[in-house]
């Protein structure tokens, strides 16, 4: 049993995406971001409208940070599964693709999956 861990999958995509910038890969690049700015997503926290629509005007908070709310704190299962999700989407899109004669896109919808399957546990 190794003793390694693996970086956790945030970190590889970011390095992953380092590097494919650096190389130039219009394959990878564009499904790097897309699942990085996924899980970002993922970490926002929904203000809640209601909480300051119920405050009078003179009580509602004003001023620099006040709209700052604490992101939320993702797992690795969570970032997997967004990832997967990802995976799952861009699969299901080419299909749409090849349905709609388009194969060229079709591919690369497959080829971008491929790239972030890449970095999935087996």
């Amino acid at each position: 049993m190794s003793t390694d861990l693996a970086p956790p999958l945030r970190q590889r995509l970011r390095s992953a995406l380092t590097a494919a910038m650096k190389a130039r890969d219009s394959v990878a690049v564009p499904a790097l971001r897309s699942a990085l700015a996924a899980i970002d997503n993922a970490e926002a926290v929904a203000h809640d409208a209601v909480e300051a629509r119920n405050l009078a005007i003179e009580t509602t908070p004003v001023g620099a940070g006040t709209t700052e709310m604490a992101r939320r704190v993702l797992t690795e299962a969570d970032v997997l599964a967004i990832v997967r999700a990802d995976v799952a989407e861009r699969e299901a899109a080419a299909l749409g693709y090849e349905r709609a004669n388009q194969p060229e896109r079709a591919q690369l919808l497959r080829a971008q999956a491929e790239v972030l399957s890449a970095h999935l546990p087996a």
